[in-house]
């Protein structure tokens, strides 16, 4: 007889799986876990597993839209929706909460990262960033649906500048990940201070003209927060 699981049952399995993950994350890495060593920890069978997860990237995937509904919203979500904050420091606010949320994060994340640059995990690296996309573009979208409003940002596509935005954001993603891993290889710091500081640059100047702001009215990222990647 099939036993049925109702809806708690359900999600606290799944959550202690995830829990399982994450920890393993941290301890062993995610190209090193295996979905074995979820089940010993856990003391499941493997067809328990695959009733909540059918692969490894389906489970990184899940742990990363918990991070993103979890975690990171609920502190994005108050500024967006502040009635007393304009539209500009909505944004810097914005973009300082991801970067010190990210960094506090660094030991997962850097997990993430490795993962993201891995030829074998493409498929898996594009269904993240849809994923993360898709959820932070409607919260985008709205402060700069106020910035229009408030006559500091000049754009008559507000949903389509936050994917340009998006994906100017994951370019400078992407040159972090090949930086961090030029430092692991011992290449020069200097040279990777130097290559942060222009790109981080080229991203200010490309986020002010993309929304039509005044120089030096956006920060996307603060030096010092990027510095700790590097430390």
């Amino acid at each position: 007889m099939v036993r049925i699981v109702n809806e708690t049952e359900y999600a606290a399995r799944r959550k202690e799986i995830l829990d399982a993950a994450q920890q393993l994350m941290y301890t062993k890495g995610y190209e090193q876990m295996t979905i074995q060593n979820i089940l010993n920890d856990l003391h499941i069978s493997k067809g328990a597993f695959y009733h909540y997860f059918d692969s490894k990237g389906a489970l990184l995937e899940a742990l990363v839209e918990r991070m993103i509904v979890e975690e990171v919203e609920p502190l994005l979500v108050p500024i967006v929706q502040d009635p007393h904050l304009p539209a500009l420091e909505k944004l810097n606010r914005y973009f300082d909460t991801a970067v010190r949320w990210k960094t506090a994060k660094k030991t997962f994340m850097l997990e993430l990262l490795r993962v993201w640059l891995s030829d074998e995990n493409a498929i898996v690296r594009q269904k993240l960033f849809t994923m993360s996309a898709k959820r932070v573009t409607p919260l985008l979208a709205e402060i700069i649906r106020q910035g229009i409003q408030e006559g500091v940002f000049k754009t008559s596509y507000p949903d389509q500048i936050c994917q340009v935005i998006i994906y100017v954001l994951q370019g400078l993603n992407d040159t972090i990940v090949e930086l961090l891993i030029s430092r692991e290889t011992k290449r020069d710091p200097a040279h990777i201070e130097s290559g942060m500081t222009i790109y981080t640059e080229a991203l200010t100047d490309a986020l002010e003209r993309v929304l039509g702001t005044p120089k030096g009215v956006l920060h996307p990222i603060d030096p010092e927060t990027l510095k700790e990647w590097f430390t």
